[in-house]
Formats: C-alpha cells, structure tokens, sequence
C-alpha cells in the first residue's frame, strides 16, 4: 500500500528497513534442552529495527515515510495491514517468499530473547520503490542492508544510520550524519576510526550510565532517565531511542540535548510488553 504525498509539513521523514511479524510473551524461564516453553501474555506486531523506530515517528505530526519489503503469506498481509493503519506513506516491495517472522521471550527480569524466523526482508534500491522523495526528506532511519538503498537514503537532509549496518555503510562509501547503537552490543559497539567515512558524530547508549557521543572533536557524555520501578520487557528500547533522537536531531535540537530526550522514549517502553503501547508522543519543543 502506498499513499502520495499532500502538502509539505513542518517535518517530513523517512524510515528504510526491515519489519518482521513479532510475537511476543512472557516465559518463566528460558527453556533448556529438551524443554517445551509456553508463552503466556503473547500478541503480535509488526516489529524489529524498522518496524518499532517507524512505530515512534508516526507518534508525531511529521509526514513518515517507510521504505520496506513484505513477503507473500498471510504474516505479510497482517503486518501490511497494521501498517497502513498508522497513515504513514508505506513503500513496501514484494519479495516471493515468506515474510520473517521472530518469537520474542521475556524473562521475569525483563530480558528479551529473540528467535528469527528466516532472514529479515530489505528494502534495495533496484526495487521500484520512489527513493527520488529521499531529497526532500528532512530525516532518514536506515536500518537496511543494501550498500545502494543507503546511497539512495544519503539523498535526506540528515541521515541516522544504525551501527548494526557498519558492513553496508561500510561499503556504501556513505558519510552517515550519526550513526547509533548500543556499547553493550557486540554487533553495535564501535568507535569512530571503525569507519573509513567517518560519521558526523558516533552515539552509544549505555543502559542506565547513559552514553557517549563521540565526534572528531572528543568525547561527551549524556545522562539516562531514572529508569522504572520495574523492567517489564527491554524489546524496543533501542529502536525507539533510534527513532526518536531521529526526529529530535530534524527538528533542530542540539545532539547531545536530543540524545537525553530520546532516552526518556526509551525508558518508557521499559514498563510494558508492548513497546508500541508505551511508546512516547514526539514533539518539536518550545525553544525550536
């Protein structure tokens, strides 16, 4: 499904990506060996890296776009179905294959446990997608795979890139406007010189420490919220945090003062299952 745009808005943003069909719910434990897991509380969603960073744009007035790739079973249909029920221009291409799916565990301690169902469907820049609206985007979240898809992202005004994809941005040649990850992840963890095209700044969260933005003028740090009583379920902090210091960053903010807003989006979806649910409206503030 795909929408044409109206008239310019106040922000215009796009997110380039993969959304897998996430079933998510509580388990005891993590099974074992030879053990047989029951989830309990379990629902779906249209999730992953793509799918919850685009769940947090379109909780704005922005104009969101998402450039994506489905499958061709029913897990497809349901997650095109959700996704066009946000209004968000959705730009999806058609691959003959079934869609992704993960089964997401989480463990009294709210730890999340992810298994994947196949391998995540991408967006590429030979699909026949409009990347010409690329240019007039103020902001782009890639969270693909494609080295071509990332050049044709290049084209926003801003490009937020996650460090999962340093292989693609990599070999892009792309220089990313910030790239974003997690210290505490091996695949994210990274510094500056880890990139022959040096991005603009390099963002690292660190859980509850806070994190570290590094730049090729040094190193700063920014601040966590207080977290809540309880972690219920840690499934989406990242991405939502990607998503939201996105729209912070388009909408003019200083970075490390967007990289403390975006971390109060994150500590929200801490306190439920469902990341969606707790997700954060965004705003442009006052002083901007």
């Amino acid at each position: 499904m795909a929408r044409e745009p109206t008239e310019r808005p106040g922000l215009r943003l796009a997110v380039v990506g993969h959304v897998e069909h996430v079933t998510l719910g509580r388990v005891p434990a993590l099974p074992g060996p030879g053990d047989i897991a029951h989830l309990e509380s379990p629902r779906w969603f249209p999730g992953g890296g793509g799918g919850l960073a685009f769940s947090q744009l379109v909780k704005s007035s922005a104009e969101v776009y998402l450039f994506t790739a489905l499958g061709n079973d029913e897990a497809a249909t349901q997650v095109e179905g959700e996704l066009a029920r946000t209004g968000a221009w959705i730009h999806a291409a058609r691959r003959d294959e079934p869609h992704t799916r993960d089964v997401v565990l989480i463990t009294p301690d709210g730890e999340r446990t992810i298994l994947v169902v196949g391998e995540p469907l991408h967006p590429r820049a030979v699909d026949p997608l409009p990347w010409d609206l690329m240019a007039s985007c103020d902001a782009a979240y890639f969270t693909a795979q494609g080295p071509g898809a990332l050049r044709a992202a290049r084209a926003a005004r801003l490009l937020v890139v996650t460090a999962r994809r340093r292989p693609a941005l990599v070999r892009s040649g792309v220089r990313a406007d910030i790239v974003v990850g997690s210290a505490l992840d091996p695949r994210e963890a990274s510094v500056l010189a880890d990139y022959p095209a040096a991005p603009g700044a390099l963002v690292l969260t660190e859980g509850a420490r806070g994190g570290r933005i590094e730049t090729a003028s040094g190193t700063v740090r920014f601040a966590a919220p207080p977290p809540p009583d309880r972690t219920v379920a840690a499934y989406g902090a990242g991405d939502t945090f990607a998503g939201a210091l996105t729209f912070y960053l388009a909408a003019g903010m200083p970075l490390p003062a967007a990289c403390e807003r975006a971390g109060f989006h994150a500590v929200a979806v801490l306190g439920g299952l469902d990341p969606r649910d707790r997700q954060l409206p965004l705003a442009l503030p006052d002083s901007l």
